[in-house]
C-alpha cells in the first residue's frame, strides 16, 4: 500500500517537521507515503550548503535543514514532490530513488515535445540548459524524506538572489516559459503516475488524501 497526499499552499517549516516526524516514528509496517504541496516564499540550504549562495535574500525567509544539496527557493507556482520511502523495503537505492524522479519529469515533458536532460552528476532536470526541477534527499534509518520541487510557474526573479544549487550563474525556468500551460492539479497527475512506475508501485494498493 502506499498513501498519496496533496496539500495547499503551506509554510515551509510545518511540513519538514511533519517529515521528520514521520521518518523518525515510522516502523517496517508503516506504509510508504508520497506528498504534494506548494509552499509559501523560501530559501532553504542544505547541511553542508555554503551561506556565500546565499546572494541577496532580502526579506525571503532562509531555513537551513537536513538535506543534501546547496541553496535553492521554494514558492507559488512549484510542485513539491516529497517521497517518504522505505528504500530497503521497496528495494531502491538512492541513486534508483533520485533516477525516478528525474525521469517522471523527462516522461512529463515528452508528452508536450520537450527534451528534459539531466547531468548524470548533479541531481535535476534540465531544459535548453536552464534548470526546471531541483533535488535534495536525506536517507535515514534507510528511509527517504525531503524529494523534488518543479517549477510550474513559480515567480523566477528570487533564483537571482542567489547561486541556485550552488552553481553562479545558473539559469532557471519552469513550464509556462517552455510552452507548457497546465495547472498543478494536471501537473501532479502525470507526475504521479510516472513516479508510481518507475517505483515499481503501480501495482500496490493507492490511498489518496487530499
Amino acid at each position: 500500500m502506499i498513501v498519496v497526499r496533496s496539500h495547499t499552499r503551506e509554510d515551509y517549516k510545518p511540513v519538514w517537521h511533519a517529515m521528520q516526524h514521520f521518518t523518525a516514528t515510522r516502523t517496517s509496517k508503516t506504509p510508504d507515503e508520497i506528498w504534494f504541496t506548494e509552499h509559501s516564499p523560501v530559501f532553504t540550504l542544505g547541511l553542508k550548503a555554503s551561506s556565500k549562495h546565499l546572494v541577496k535574500p532580502g526579506t525571503i525567509p532562509v531555513v537551513r535543514v537536513d538535506r543534501g544539496g546547496q541553496v535553492t527557493y521554494h514558492g507559488p507556482g512549484q510542485l513539491l514532490v516529497y517521497p517518504l520511502i522505505d528504500l530497503k523495503r521497496a528495494n531502491l537505492t538512492v541513486r534508483q530513488l533520485i533516477m525516478a524522479l528525474e525521469q517522471s519529469v523527462i516522461n512529463f515533458l515528452e508528452t508536450f515535445g520537450v527534451e528534459g536532460n539531466t547531468t548524470g552528476t548533479v541531481p535535476g532536470v534540465y531544459v535548453d540548459n536552464q534548470k526546471i526541477a531541483s533535488i535534495g534527499l536525506r536517507i535515514k534509518h534507510g528511509a527517504s524524506f525531503h524529494g523534488m520541487a518543479l517549477n510550474i510557474d513559480v515567480e523566477l526573479e528570487p533564483f537571482t538572489r542567489i547561486n541556485p544549487c550552488g552553481f553562479k550563474n545558473l539559469v532557471v525556468t519552469h513550464l509556462h516559459s517552455i510552452g507548457i500551460h497546465k495547472k498543478r492539479k494536471e501537473v501532479q497527475a502525470s507526475i504521479q503516475k510516472h513516479l508510481l512506475r518507475h517505483l515499481n508501485m503501480l501495482d500496490k494498493p493507492l490511498i489518496i488524501c487530499d
